[in-house]
């Protein structure tokens, strides 16, 4: 394993991922049908065993075939950089939060960085994973979101005022665009009104189009437009998840990237970048 990532999971974390109460883990230890240490005084997994044994708790094939180490779904800035400074392993192909699902469904990446909407809930990411499997959702931020202007452009201060001006969308399967449709049908703004420039396939690149002058406006991030000094008329606050393969979650590039997550640079850098809110980084909030 990568010398930086943790070696041992503790009673909580052990019972978070096999979605088993903490009582029920005790008993596993108790018994020795897990691998466990108590050389501490309270009882450690070490991570490398605990995935020989669910591999070998595991129905179908003997040998599955291995996902490539990829991070797919959304373009986060915040995480693209945790992936670097990590050094964990992982390449990423971030082409919206849909396509990224579909993918990782398909078994064409470890991960998915996810911010799908759900009205019926009023909530983010569950209920578009559930129908995966083996898998679980790990917070990994919230993020502002909002509408990027340039300073000298129109004085726009909501959604109905974009009516009539050169608009720089995201692609359909991001979950950016699908919340854009949600917000403007819940505040009257015909997206036909709009003039859509060319599509942006990333946060970095719908604010570069406003920077540019290309558009006067797109509905992106916080973080973004401070970078390029635009004006942000804040809209709302989004849940930003990573929905991990629950084998390559014990693999060392998920578990290198993980434990970067927790340490104080993450936070150091989100404060630096401004937008986001760290709070529940790395918990667990579904488990299939």
């Amino acid at each position: 394993m990568r010398a930086d990532a943790p070696e041992f999971l503790t009673v909580a974390e052990l019972a978070d991922l096999l979605r088993l109460k903490e009582r029920k883990i005790y008993d596993l230890a108790a018994s020795g049908a897990v691998p466990c240490s108590r050389a501490t005084g309270k009882l450690l997994f070490p991570s490398r065993e605990i995935r020989e044994w669910i591999a070998g708790h595991s129905t179908g094939p003997a040998n599955p075939a291995a996902r490539p180490l990829i991070l797919l779904g959304s373009h986060d800035p915040l995480l693209d950089w945790a992936v670097r400074e990590s050094r964990c392993g992982l390449a990423t192909y971030f082409d919206g939060s849909l396509d990224g699902l579909e993918r990782f469904l398909a078994g064409e990446g470890v991960a998915c960085g996810l911010h799908v909407y759900d009205p019926a809930s009023d909530d983010w990411n569950v209920a578009a994973v559930a129908q995966a499997r083996d898998a679980v959702l790990i917070g990994f931020a919230r993020r502002r979101r909002g509408l990027v202007l340039r300073p000298d452009g129109p004085q726009v201060e909501n959604l109905p005022s974009l009516a009539g001006l050169r608009f720089a969308p995201r692609q359909p399967l991001s979950g950016t665009a699908t919340l854009f449709d949600h917000l403007a049908g819940e505040a009257g703004l015909p997206v036909g009104t709009l003039t859509l420039t060319a599509i942006a396939r990333t946060e970095t690149e719908a604010v570069q189009a406003v920077a540019r002058g290309e558009a006067d406006a797109t509905f992106g991030l916080e973080t973004v437009a401070r970078d390029f000094g635009l004006r942000f008329v804040p809209l709302m606050d989004e849940r930003f998840d990573l929905l991990i393969d629950r084998r390559a979650y014990f693999e060392p590039p998920m578990q290198g990237l993980m434990h970067f997550c927790q340490g104080s640079a993450l936070r150091f850098q989100a404060a630096r970048l401004g937008g986001y809110d760290l709070d529940e980084v790395g918990r667990v909030r579904w488990n299939a």
